[in-house]
């Protein structure tokens, strides 16, 4: 059944970010704007977005929904979640706003704690990451839709990340809106250790799929970020063989806690060991 709920993540991938793109290029469209609780902004694609990946996944599936957009089951219920969903139905709704096109949809398929299997789909670019323990990591330009393919059909068509990149730079993978004292210092003791040193900069979860890929070195993260915003992330990590490790050097992140904030944490591919302090 693996394979199957891999497949019900794909397509509940692309199929809200069908529900995205239409809001995102409708010339008419009001973005809806809203605040929530912590000042972070909401959108009607975020919506439209969770209504349509909660659809699919509980029709075809048995796991429970944890969403940034779904109501926060308590912890007390929640602990007793062998096996979960972990879901940003539009990660980087700022990007969204500002229409710069680095947003991604985000699901994570997570078994006691860790994340097993990941998705995820970037709507404007039409470029789609998924990975599981067993199958691997892969990537697949130009997709919209599943038009009946099977898993299978999928990885034929795919690259399978990483991929084999030649440079002469340590390249590190920076927040373009949460930039933080903490980062500044890890880049200028990077500078200190490699010859030459890149940053690039992106948005959402599309930080991670860089350092997945083999286009980045590292990526790390010294401010605020939640389960959602990293696990389908994370799970593509697992399966190139690297990891996202909390910065105090507590081991990887874990998911379905009691308080579903990240420690700060950096994201490192598999050559890279442990640690890059």
């Amino acid at each position: 059944m693996e394979e199957a709920y891999i497949l019900c993540a794909i397509d509940a991938a692309l199929q809200a970010g069908a529900e995205i793109m239409e809001v995102y290029t409708d010339p008419k469209s009001d973005f809806q704007v809203e605040r929530k609780a912590d000042n972070s902004p909401l959108t009607i694609a975020d919506k439209r977005a969770h209504q349509a990946i909660s659809r699919l996944l509980r029709q075809g599936s048995p796991y429970p929904l944890l969403s940034e957009e779904g109501k926060l089951t308590p912890y007390e219920q929640r602990a007793a979640w062998e096996e979960l969903w972990i879901v940003d139905p539009l990660d980087g709704t700022k990007e969204f706003i500002k229409r710069n096109g680095e947003f991604t949809v985000n699901i994570a398929w997570v078994r006691r704690g860790v994340p097993v299997a990941g998705v995820i789909y970037v709507p404007v670019k039409q470029c789609l990451y998924f990975a599981s323990e067993d199958l691997g990591a892969f990537k697949i330009e130009n997709i919209t839709r599943l038009d009946g393919a099977s898993l299978g059909d999928l990885t034929a068509r795919a690259v399978r990340l990483p991929l084999k990149e030649q440079r002469d730079e340590f390249v590190i993978v920076a927040s373009r809106s949460h930039s933080t004292p903490e980062t500044e210092a890890y880049i200028e003791r990077m500078r200190q250790k490699h010859a030459t040193v890149r940053l690039c900069s992106s948005g959402s979860s599309l930080k991670i799929c860089l350092v997945a890929e083999g286009k980045a070195d590292v990526y790390p993260r010294f401010a605020p970020t939640m389960e959602w915003d990293t696990a389908a992330g994370h799970a593509i990590m697992r399966a190139v063989g690297g990891e996202i490790w909390q910065a105090g050097g507590e081991g990887p992140l874990r998911y379905n806690k009691g308080d579903l904030l990240n420690p700060w944490f950096i994201v490192l591919p598999a050559e890279a060991g442990r640690m890059a302090d």
